[in-house]
């Protein structure tokens, strides 16, 4: 079985959502580059960023980045 490799953390610097323009994050297990705000995961195939918007798999609720605002007791 092939282990995932890492992604060139300069590329990393440079590479934005083409959708939103905002910095990605990299997750090494899926091989993905995903977008919070966007709420997308570009794939990387044989270690290259697949950053086209039709290629990308939308990301469901609990893998966004973002974390849910804490609920505040009733008054």
């Amino acid at each position: 079985m092939e282990t995932p490799s890492d992604i060139d953390p300069k590329l990393l610097e440079i590479l934005v959502c083409p959708l939103t323009k905002a910095p990605l994050r990299y997750d090494r297990e899926a091989q993905e580059l995903i977008s919070d705000e966007a709420a997308l995961a570009y794939p990387i195939r044989d270690g290259i960023p697949i950053m086209l918007v039709d290629e990308a798999r939308p990301l469901r609720p609990d893998e966004t980045g973002a974390k849910p605002a804490p609920k505040l007791p009733p008054p």
